[in-house]
């Protein structure tokens, strides 16, 4: 169970890699938070802790979870809100269904999740599991709006230290294929409510009117999109791109967001898997169905489903050796582009493309061009251009690049990232139409069986303190800072409707551009090859992916992004960095005890959030020991105390002793707080006396396979046990 208090500060209990860290490191930062009279608890938002919350009456008392999620949704509406909040899992269903195996075979009574439900009974269990599933976080989380960027301390390693780049040629055959028509870009349709409202969605066919969702509701000033992609269209461009990129000589590879876009996407999936697999669909497609295959969930559960039928594996080899070869997420397991939905994720896949020169590893093995397919032209051409500017100009130089920083339009489930409840596939032809409560048909769309239908919203206060943000932030740094906006996209029009007037209003209209994703992209690019700065203002998908692509290209990884929601009711949230929660990580500690799980996000989230402690509450300490992460920070890059990637060196647990170690020294050393600097002068000592022995202890750990009690819901005393092993160190700590 998680705290049943409100803490000072709220470190959230999440998944996968930085959930491991966090048994290491959550207790040197209680340690020393305590010295300012701050308490640090959890809350539980991880996907094992949400799906026992979800199913209370399926558990023992003493199994029950509290609703973690929901009570940290009511906390950060309110001004003494200060979290940090790690990467969690946003679920695809093969995710879901792993951890719900995992909570049952610990004794926890769960009902399974139901892939087709038919009784009352089932559509329920589904119904909750389904609440579960992608973006389920975040949207909960993010009453504020972004302001991303690299730390300074970051900025400077990753200059001084330049990573690695891929060499690019103009000769290069990899490019981005997207929809040519019908798809989300081209069907938008978008207004501003002049008043409040509430909406019904309804298809109507020829049988009659099915209504898809009722009672949504809007304040007044809410931009409402609603838009849809042809299933036709998107088959045939599908179709048609496996046979060029085969004639191209390159790796077939699809790029989405099946986690965030929890319901949209792996529908795409599906088609592309569909795709991928026609002429085995069309022989066999009956007997597939009867066995359970739904191409959504990818090509790993599909083979599973399949495995014993000699003529259908037959049919798949044959198709393959046919098919043009696939961009690999794992060459030497076999694992393919589309294995699993949550695999390949655009934000991850593409720069890391990008960064190696355009190469994606194929199945023999080795790198190739490959031909990047992004069905929606939304943001499919911020990747475009990027390539085309990297073909032109060769590789970026880290150690002269400039930075791109970003404030993002987010709060309030803002844009797609907010639509899962108002998309659907739909059943039947016919018309889908968006209905006021007055009458008013808002929007409206003609239909086919298949097409995907979704509407999307942004609210009115979000986007005005989206636009005062990128104000304030443009007026700290003097950077060029620009809208990514296009004129000729409807939601993005009725957002420049906003943003105009607020900035003439400011006086300011002159220190912003508004240039269209496409346009923006490679103005930044120019920008920062020139060594200069830039400030992407953005809504809030582009958020997301530009703050993977501009770290990945600057920094090497996204993973160390300086993340702070300012919250819209004056509280605080701190996510550390944008890097995922790291399965591969995982898979080798289990195997190797060795984590390479680098923290430093949660380094630069910790520092802003005693800062923001220390102005909210007047904690003077507070501010002390906030100065003292940075300077500890700037230790663990200064002095390569980074985790290795290999066994044998040193790992994510060595870089929190060394970070408790500088953070320590830095307390001892300063002159503004005479107690504190008492009161760890000794623990500095004894961590400096204590390194030989730490070390080793440390180093003993690694080598061989370790057990945390589970993947997805661990057991806390096994977890302990791996992520603590040095007894030195704990003394010391406590």
């Amino acid at each position: 169970m998680a705290d049943t208090h409100t803490p000072d500060i709220i470190y959230t209990k999440v998944d996968e890699a930085p959930e491991l860290a966090s048994a290491s490191l959550l207790p040197i930062i209680k340690r020393f938070a305590s010295a300012a009279d701050i308490s640090v608890g959890t809350k539980d938002i991880s996907l094992a802790g949400r799906i026992l919350a979800a199913f209370p009456d399926h558990l023992t008392e003493e199994q029950r979870q509290s609703d973690d999620l929901a009570e940290l949704g009511e906390l950060v509406k309110t001004p003494s809100a200060n979290v940090i909040k790690l990467p969690n899992i946003s679920a695809s269903v093969p995710q879901l269904v792993a951890a719900v195996k995992e909570l049952q075979s610990q004794g926890y009574a769960l009902p399974d999740y139901p892939e087709t439900p038919k009784t009352d009974a089932e559509k329920a269990v589904r119904a909750t599991y389904d609440t579960l599933k992608g973006s389920a976080v975040n949207p909960v989380l993010r009453e504020g709006n972004s302001d991303r960027r690299a730390a300074a301390a970051v900025k400077n390693y990753a200059q001084n230290n330049p990573h690695r780049m891929g060499e690019w040629t103009a000769e290069s055959k990899t490019r981005v294929a997207a929809m040519p028509s019908g798809d989300f870009f081209s069907n938008e349709v978008s207004a501003t409510l002049p008043k409040a409202a509430t909406a019904k969605i309804v298809l109507e066919t020829a049988s009659g009117e099915t209504v898809l969702k009722e009672g949504v509701s809007y304040p007044a000033g809410t931009v409402v999109d609603a838009t849809y992609m042809s299933a036709a269209a998107l088959d045939a461009f599908l179709a048609d791109e496996i046979e060029k990129t085969k004639a191209e000589g390159t790796l077939f590879s699809l790029h989405m967001k099946a986690t965030m876009m929890k319901v949209s996407d792996p529908i795409i999936f599906g088609h592309a898997v569909k795709a991928f697999l026609a002429p085995v669909f069309e022989a066999h497609g009956d007997k597939m169905k009867e066995l359970g295959v739904n191409p959504n969930s990818g090509m790993g559960d599909l083979l599973a489903r399949v495995k014993d039928e000699a003529d259908i594996m037959a049919a798949i080899d044959a198709c393959m050796a046919d098919r043009p070869p696939m961009y690999m997420v794992d060459s030497d397991r076999g694992i393919t582009n589309l294995h699993v939905p949550s695999d390949v994720i655009i934000d991850a896949s593409m720069p890391a493309l990008i960064r190696a020169g355009g190469k994606g590893w194929g199945p023999d093995g080795k790198e190739n061009d490959a031909n990047c397919v992004i069905p929606d032209n939304s943001y499919a051409p911020v990747y475009d251009e990027s390539i085309k500017f990297f073909k032109e100009n060769g590789k970026l130089n880290p150690a002269t690049a400039g930075t791109v920083q970003n404030i993002g339009l987010m709060a309030q489930k803002a844009e797609e990232y907010g639509s899962h409840p108002t998309t659907f596939e739909v059943p039947e032809a016919g018309t889908v139409k968006m209905i006021l409560d007055d009458g008013t048909v808002l929007h409206s769309h003609t239909v086919a069986a298949g097409d995907i239908w979704r509407s999307a919203s942004a609210r009115q206060a979000p986007i005005e303190d989206w636009v005062n943000l990128a104000i304030d932030r443009q007026r700290a740094t003097g950077y060029r800072a620009i809208f990514w906006l296009d004129a000729n996209r409807a939601h993005d029009a009725e957002l420049i409707a906003y943003v105009k007037p607020i900035l003439e209003a400011k006086g300011v209209a002159d220190k912003f551009e508004i240039m269209a994703p496409r346009e923006a992209t490679r103005a930044s690019l120019e920008t920062i090859t020139k060594g200069e700065n830039t400030i992407a203002i953005t809504g809030n998908v582009l958020r997301d992916y530009l703050t993977d692509l501009f770290p990945i290209l600057e920094l090497a990884t996204s993973a160390k992004m300086l993340s702070i929601v300012k919250l819209m009711q004056g509280g605080g949230l701190f996510e550390t960095g944008a890097g995922g929660s790291a399965p591969k990580h995982v898979q080798q500690l289990e195997a190797e005890n060795h984590l390479r799980w680098d923290s430093l996000g949660e380094f630069c989230a910790l520092g802003e959030s005693l800062q923001f402690f220390a102005d909210a509450k007047g904690n003077e300490k507070a501010r002390v020991l906030g100065k003292a992460v940075d300077a500890a920070t700037q230790g663990i890059l200064d002095n390569n105390r980074s985790p290795s990637r290999k066994v044998g060196e040193p790992d994510n647990r060595d870089s929190h002793y060394w970070f408790a170690r500088y953070w320590a020294e830095a307390l001892a050393a300063q002159s503004d707080d005479a107690d504190l600097a008492a009161e760890f002068a000794p623990v500095a000592k004894a961590l400096a006396d204590g390194e030989s022995a730490i070390v080793a202890e440390l180093a003993a750990a690694q080598g061989k396979p370790a057990d945390t009690g589970g993947y997805y819901h661990a057991d806390a005393a096994k977890l302990a046990a791996v992520m603590r092993p040095s007894k030195t160190l704990n003394a010391i700590i406590g």
